[in-house]
């Protein structure tokens, strides 16, 4: 089951803009000097399914706002989760789509692309064919440079942009 452990807005870390951010619970990658270790735990947060409607008004309340840019799927580890949890994840992403269609999603995971796309996990690679930006790659403390990288934490993760019509030119 997805386990939600906040709601944050308005965040202007975790991407271009004011957005909202979700944070899901679990991480499996546990990096060392990782600043978000509070969110590592699978067990801890709101149940989705039981929390559902709070956290889609939750999550409307900030998205309604027309100065929030999109939402941003962090954690944990969006990608971390099981088949179910990512079932459920994909469902908040379908929702965002039918309501905020001119808005934007960002996803978080300390996966690489390749590694995604190399996967035999079916769920989430659809989740990641559903947003439009990722930030990939785990969080590595000799590589942390935070002035040169905007929304990473070390050189070695990458800004892809899954949907091209948000990339710069």
């Amino acid at each position: 089951m997805l386990k939600i452990i906040d709601i944050t807005a308005p965040d202007i870390n975790n991407g271009n803009g004011c957005r909202v951010t979700l944070w899901v619970a679990g991480c499996i990658h546990h990096c060392k000097g990782c600043h978000n270790q509070w969110t590592w735990k699978f067990e801890q947060g709101r149940d989705f399914k039981v929390y559902r409607r709070e956290i889609f008004e939750e999550l409307s309340n900030w998205l309604d706002k027309e100065y929030i840019e999109g939402l941003t799927l962090s954690g944990g580890d969006p990608l971390s989760q099981n088949e179910e949890a990512l079932t459920e994840l994909y469902t908040i992403i379908e929702w965002f789509r039918q309501r905020y269609p001119q808005k934007n999603i960002w996803l978080y995971t300390g996966y690489t692309k390749e590694a995604i796309d190399n996967s035999s996990n079916e769920m989430m690679k659809k989740v990641v064919n559903s947003i439009d930006v990722l930030v990939d790659g785990p969080y590595i403390e000799e590589k942390r440079d935070i002035c040169h990288t905007p929304f990473r934490g070390s050189t070695n993760q990458r800004i892809i942009y899954i949907n091209k019509k948000y990339e710069k030119s």
